[in-house]
């Protein structure tokens, strides 16, 4: 029917095959075909037109309407690909949100009314196929040997703060050993136990498991308690910029404070072909400033 009512338009084989994109011989053959199913004939033929015949007048009528939808139907799917809709779902930390995808994606979502993101905060390593989410983003030296990856953040520090209230009445810590002293802000860690506290100094790393009253998943309460005066928290440094700054907090054991790889998104190969996808991972990739290493 296609090759019908492509003839029937064209009233050319030859610019009915180039449409199509075969070749004369097949257009020819097809036609016959169907004119023999039919038991009808449906073109007139000379050597230099095509016409229609009675029957393949009403059959073009009949016809030529509803390819004309399917066609526009297909149209219409096929722009899915180039147009970014439909949702995205991702799990990552609330550090990488606040300090990485939320600041590149906002900007960049007023453009695209139809691109839904969902965002699961967590720390768990979470298994992003069997758990339904398109994407994952945690640190370089976290993601699966066989995911796609792309860098999409600077490397970071982890530092110590504490509040000049809670100075006041302790000692400042000089080496990490010291924190076994302190009243710590603990974390609990994506496993179920206690992250402990990694430092680095000119040698190798050291660990101190730390004790306090207070233990949260979240580094924005962990921050807000360490203002509050409730002990040292470990925290990432560049969400405790602006409390530093304005003296509400104050940074201790600077020159222990490790550098972390920076946050990388993470896909499975099969997957994120979407212009939707393309969008989010543009959005967020990592563009070196002169100077720095990627």
């Amino acid at each position: 029917m296609l090759a019908f009512v492509a003839v029937a338009r064209e009233r050319s084989f030859t610019k009915a095959a180039a449409k199509l994109g075969v070749v004369q011989s097949t257009l020819s053959h097809t036609i016959k075909r169907l004119e023999s199913q039919m038991g009808l004939r449906l073109l007139t033929r000379t050597t230099r037109s095509v016409g229609l015949t009675e029957a393949g007048e009403r059959l073009q009528k009949s016809v030529a309407p509803r390819i004309e939808e399917i066609e526009r139907d297909i149209a219409a799917l096929m722009s899915l690909r180039d147009k970014p809709s439909g949702t995205i779902r991702i799990t990552l930390s609330d550090h990488a949100l606040d300090t990485v995808v939320w600041p590149k994606l906002s900007p960049v979502l007023t453009k695209y009314p139809d691109l839904k993101v969902e965002f699961s905060l967590d720390t768990a390593f979470r298994n992003i196929v069997e758990d339904g989410f398109d994407a994952g983003i945690r640190l370089g030296e976290s993601v699966e040997k066989d995911m796609i990856a792309v860098r999409i953040g600077p490397d970071w520090r982890l530092v110590a703060v504490a509040s000049p209230a809670y100075l006041k009445e302790h000692p400042k810590p000089r080496h990490p050993q010291d924190l076994l002293r302190h009243v710590c802000i603990k974390r609990r860690a994506a496993a179920g136990g206690h992250y402990v506290w990694e430092f680095a100094r000119n040698g190798p790393d050291l660990r101190v498991r730390v004790e306090g009253q207070l233990t949260f998943n979240d580094s924005r309460a962990m921050i807000d308690a360490a203002v509050k005066g409730f002990g040292i928290a470990y925290v990432p440094e560049d969400m405790v910029t602006r409390h530093v700054r304005s003296g509400e907090l104050v940074i201790v054991l600077d020159d222990w404070s490790p550098k972390f790889d920076g946050y990388y998104i993470y896909y499975p190969t099969s997957r994120q072909n979407s212009a939707a996808f393309k969008v989010i991972v543009d959005a967020l990739r990592h563009r070196e400033t002169r100077g720095r290493r990627g």
